[in-house]
């Protein structure tokens, strides 16, 4: 169990937990709609645009875990508010950014605060929200506010762009995030583990090595050619830093990944396709970007509001997915999810072109948008579902921890794509067309990829896999619930 008192407002700690996810989310949807905007300021390549963006992702999922059995050790307030400190301080920095190298920087030091919010933000949640079904309502609440970060993210971005500049992303996130950090101090109480994870410097390098390297290697292929030496030294440096990780992880007590989780098929297939729903999200945003503002020569403003179908879908299917979750587990929204996603990157890879109809486009957002909403509450609710709630941070941070990836490999995959398309220095309409269909193929693998394993992983015997891992683990936690209380939550998982 937590130390730590059950707040007496626990909608109140709700709402400022969604505040943080409101200013990472909206910062990574305004950021993509002025990606063009900062290409022609900072005289940035495709790569370049790539790199704001995985920057931040990469530094991301590399914390995510420390920060989250970090929270579990010494507070999950006392973090959470360092997060939302960082964040705004590395907000005020972007702002000012007078290079791509400066921007990209500061991009770093906003991942560093960032690390500290959502997974920390859930694991209040999760410990606020004891009972299974409420905490999948709550959550689909969660899942809600990626669907406004959505819908308001890129409207206000490409106004911002148009009125004042791509910087103005970035101030957006200061008053935010300033509410959100006193807020904090006031009303949510101070939670620890009874016993959290000790640090795992090892581990942690080792985990920054692989994301590092092969992000690095899939981003910059285009250019060095993926037979170069460095790319496939960094393809290397990856395979190796991942075999170090499988080797070391399990002689260590308390080890930075506890490989144990995996033995819950829910909890691994929950965190494959948190890796493929992700991809496909940062694929989409870096084509659909690209494509409305340099391909058909939309304003910023005008690219938000065409991505507006795409935004409200998500925002009304959040909610919808959280409490089909509570009501009947997570298999009806993960298929829904891969059905949708499938459907939006076979449409678009059939129909690639510079002028698409718009009803062809906007019946693509509206696909996406169903898929990208039902999939986030089975995602969280699974990885926290059935494990002992002293280490929900650390359950948390693998799950956030695969989303990031998942943003981090769908924006290199795809820009990759776009990049060698383009490495001519303007490559033929004929060329951008052909790299535009083999993103959306990418896209429509990995939403049938959340098809197969959301089917496959939710199954009765999934489900006895989940039970047993769990069983496991609360054994070893020394704080096992019982026999009744624990099938029901995993049954709600």
């Amino acid at each position: 169990m937590a130390t730590g008192n059950r707040p007496d407002r626990p909608m109140l700690v709700l709402a400022i937990c969604c505040m943080s996810l409101l200013i990472v989310s909206i910062d990574v949807t305004a950021l993509n709609v002025a990606l063009p905007a900062i290409r022609q300021d900072l005289d940035a390549s495709v790569s370049g645009l790539q790199w704001v963006l995985d920057a931040y992702t990469l530094v991301l999922a590399s914390l995510l875990m420390l920060a989250g059995s970090t929270a579990d050790r010494i507070g999950r307030r006392r973090v959470f508010r360092t997060g939302l400190a960082l964040f705004v301080l590395g907000s005020l920095v972007c702002s000012l950014a007078p290079s791509l190298s400066w921007l990209v920087a500061a991009r770093v030091l906003q991942a560093v605060g960032g690390s500290m919010l959502n997974p920390v933000a859930m694991s209040i949640i999760t410990n606020t929200f004891t009972d299974p079904r409420e905490r999948a309502r709550a959550i689909g609440v969660w899942g809600g506010v990626v669907g406004l970060s959505m819908a308001a993210g890129p409207m206000l971005g490409g106004l911002l762009v148009d009125v004042s500049g791509w910087q103005a992303i970035f101030w957006l996130n200061v008053p935010i995030g300033l509410a959100a950090l006193l807020l904090t101090g006031r009303f949510v109480p101070e939670s620890r583990a009874a016993h959290a994870r000790r640090p795992d410097p090892v581990g942690q390098a080792l985990m920054m090595l692989m994301l590092g390297s092969l992000t690095y290697g899939i981003i910059e292929g285009p250019h060095h050619g993926y037979a170069s030496p460095l790319v496939v030294g960094c393809g290397a440096l990856a395979v190796l830093a991942l075999a170090g990780l499988l080797v070391y992880e399990p002689r260590r007590a308390e080890p930075l990944i506890d490989l144990r989780f995996f033995r819950s098929v829910p909890f691994a297939g929950a965190t494959v396709v948190a890796v493929c729903a992700f991809a496909s999200l940062g694929g989409f945003l870096f084509l659909t970007t690209l494509h409305l503002q340099e391909e058909r020569g939309l304003s910023a403003l005008s690219t938000g509001l065409h991505m507006l179908p795409m935004a409200l879908m998500t925002l009304i299917c959040g909610p919808l997915s959280g409490r089909l979750v509570g009501a009947r587990g997570p298999r009806p929204s993960l298929v829904t999810a891969g059905v949708a996603l499938t459907a939006t990157g076979v449409l678009f890879a059939l129909t690639a072109s510079a002028d698409l109809p718009l009803p062809v486009l906007f019946a693509g957002y509206v696909a996406f948008g169903i898929g990208f909403g039902f999939v986030n509450a089975p995602i969280t609710n699974t990885a926290v579902s059935g494990m002992p709630r002293a280490q929900a941070g650390v359950a948390a941070g693998l799950a956030s921890t695969s989303r990031q990836i998942g943003t981090s490999l769908g924006v290199a995959v795809v820009g990759a794509v776009m990049a060698a398309a383009t490495a001519d220095g303007g490559a033929a309409r004929a060329g951008l067309e052909s790299a535009d269909r083999t993103g959306w193929w990418i896209i429509g693998a990995c939403g049938f990829a959340v098809l197969v394993l959301g089917a496959l992983s939710t199954g009765r015997r999934a489900r006895a896999t989940a039970e047993r891992a769990a069983r496991y683990l609360e054994d070893e936690a020394g704080a096992a619930p019982t026999a009744p209380a624990r099938r029901s939550e995993v049954a709600q998982g």
